[in-house]
């Protein structure tokens, strides 16, 4: 019997059969996270349908795992400390996931309720609330959309609170996880025997999810009178500058009065 083989696929072909864009797919290839199969010319590439696996799996390891994509390339090739970082990684889901719960919504319900569909569209260009494949948001998304909606039935307004302003967020709070994993990755995975990865990343997520509570409760008073005592000094300033100008205004005005025009009858 000939042997039968599977037709390569283009990159376009690829991308619609795993569900990623072409230009992410550009991105796993200069990252070296995926090859072709075969090249016709300097522009045409062919992959293996074996790719379209590839791909989802790269995609579900950053979006569900937060692996980034050293990572990622790594555990595809078999590294066994990758391997260990990976394991952190399910762990660290499962901790999340336990917070979250099974719950989902859709686009629609959520609009019902009153959460604006422009709100949902900017957090989605924001990558901070996503509907899955499914049409239908849920987890960590989902919770934050319950805790924006809570904000807003609280009385807290749009104008109030934008939702633009989880950008500052964001920023602040990427700095503080970038310190923490690498703080887990360079000290607590290099030491830890392979067994106890799991455990160790589910305790050190929850650690970390409290230490944030209590830091930024112990944070909020101090920071707060910091402020107040700032604005005082600025207004302080703002008052001394504001009485200096009415003087020099004052002093400027009694000089013109006495000074009067040559024949000016008296």
């Amino acid at each position: 019997m000939p042997e039968t083989h599977e037709p390569l696929l283009k990159i376009g072909e690829l991308a619609k059969s795993s569900g990623v864009p072409i230009a992410t797919l550009k991105h796993y290839i200069r990252e070296g996270l995926i090859k072709p199969a075969r090249k016709t010319g300097r522009t045409m590439s062919w992959y293996a349908p074996s790719a379209v696996a590839r791909v989802r799996a790269i995609k579900d390891l950053q979006q569900q795992q937060f692996l980034p994509l050293d990572v990622i390339r790594e555990s595809l090739a078999g590294d066994a400390a990758a391997g260990d970082e990976l394991t952190a990684a399910a762990a660290i889901a499962k901790v999340l996931e336990r917070h979250t719960g099974p719950k989902t919504c859709t686009r629609e319900q959520l609009v019902e309720r009153g959460v604006s569909p422009k709100e949902l569209d900017w957090l989605a260009a924001a990558g901070l609330a996503r509907p899955g494949a499914d049409g239908n948001y849920r987890g960590d998304d989902l919770v934050l959309l319950s805790t924006l909606g809570a904000a807003r039935k609280a009385g807290i307004t749009a104008e109030m609170l934008p939702f633009s302003i989880l950008g500052e967020y964001v920023v602040a709070l990427r700095g503080l996880i970038e310190i923490e994993l690498r703080l887990f990755r360079d000290g607590v995975l290099p030491r830890a025997r392979k067994q106890d990865v799991s455990r160790l990343a589910t305790a050190a997520t929850e650690l970390s999810e409290r230490l944030v509570v209590v830091m930024r409760r112990k944070l909020l008073l101090p920071v707060l009178q910091r402020q107040i005592e700032e604005d005082g000094h600025e207004e302080a300033r703002d008052h001394r500058r504001d009485r200096g100008v009415r003087r020099k205004h004052q002093s400027s005005s009694g000089q013109r009065r006495r000074r009067r025009p040559a024949g000016e009858r008296r």
